[in-house]
């Protein structure tokens, strides 16, 4: 039951902010909306305001925006094809955009509920390269091995990055005077270089903004890192999550609260506004590129054409979905539960 209130209330929120972007920026450049629904499916609930109908529907698994034209042709010069291209443009991708608004935004919440890491220590690990060469809680880390570090990732990156075969120099700040620290980093069972420091952190608004900005910086980073794995081939259909994987994802963190719960709906929101950003046919990437070379040309591509290569391409992402539901299935045991 957990696992199905959390999931419906994460999938809701993404798709939702994904929708709401799409719906805000077509009233903006004045294209005509006909619905923006909350939940699919059939409908309990509808308000017309103006000439947008605004409703509720029994299935609460997102929603979707119906707007003038977007999919057949209307004569109707307030219609999704009768504005320019870069109209046009800033509505399909601002879907995304909201995504990762919605990321900043619940990543810094989590930000401030656990707190940001500084680069004060709080306590040093007991037999620690740390503690063994003197280092004591208070000391404020100001560079490793020459390097200025100014935030706990960036000593965390130095540590990491540092080769444990040779001794690494930290220095730090301590009642006003810095001190030089000559030690050899340990290696973890889980390959990780560590020191053996344990941050302080620190809870405020500024801090918690930062840190959603960063958080999400970081995690589009993974996307990049992602395309760049699966170009090399070092990326399969088994390393990838379908709906059934992501479920049991948000399940899982579900049980551990509602903060680490945010934390996942922040990773997802960017995953989806990544991925709908490739240039991928049936994704809003392949739409700019469609409408750029409107742009380009003077004139729009042969929208049959176009429908095709859209229509190929979702039966390509339906039989993707497919394969990697099968996997989540086989590699979380879903059917022996």
């Amino acid at each position: 039951m957990l696992t199905a209130i959390a999931a419906v209330f994460v999938f809701l929120m993404v798709i939702l902010f994904h929708e709401f972007g799409h719906f805000i920026i077509a009233k903006t450049v004045g294209i005509k909306v006909n619905e923006f629904s909350i939940g699919m499916g059939p409908k309990i609930y509808q308000k017309e305001k103006g000439e947008t109908k605004y409703s509720v529907r029994a299935l609460p698994i997102g929603g979707f925006v119906s707007m003038e034209g977007e999919d057949e042709n209307s004569d109707d010069p307030r219609s999704f094809n009768k504005v320019p291209a870069i109209s046009r443009i800033a509505v399909v991708i601002a879907g995304a955009t909201m995504n990762f608004i919605l990321a900043i935004i619940v990543l810094s919440i989590f930000s401030f509920n656990v707190g940001m890491p500084t680069t004060t220590v709080l306590e040093t690990l007991e037999g620690s390269p740390a503690e063994d060469v003197g280092i004591i809680a208070g000391d404020t880390i100001l560079n490793i091995n020459g390097r200025q570090v100014r935030n706990w990732d960036s000593i965390v990156d130095e540590i990491n990055s540092s080769n444990p075969d040779e001794d690494m120099k930290v220095i730090v700040l301590r009642n006003e005077e810095t001190k030089d620290f000559v030690l050899r980093p340990e290696v973890r069972n889980d390959n990780r270089v560590i020191i053996g420091i344990v941050p302080t952190s620190e809870r405020s608004i500024f801090s918690a903004i930062k840190g959603g900005f960063q958080k999400t910086g970081a995690m589009l980073m993974l996307m990049f890192d992602f395309i760049k794995m699966l170009f090399r081939g070092k990326v399969s259909a088994k390393d990838l999550s379908g709906p059934v994987g992501v479920i049991y994802t948000i399940g899982e963190a579900a049980k551990y609260g509602f903060t680490n719960l945010l934390y996942l709906m922040g990773f997802i929101s960017i995953n989806l506004g990544f991925f709908n950003l490739l240039p991928l046919p049936a994704l809003d990437g392949s739409r700019v590129v469609f409408l750029f070379l409107e742009i380009l040309r003077g004139k729009a591509i042969d929208p049959e054409k176009e429908g095709v290569i859209h229509f190929i391409g979702f039966v390509l992402l339906i039989l993707l979905m497919l394969t990697v539901t099968y996997s989540d299935i086989i590699r979380f045991n879903i059917l022996r539960r």
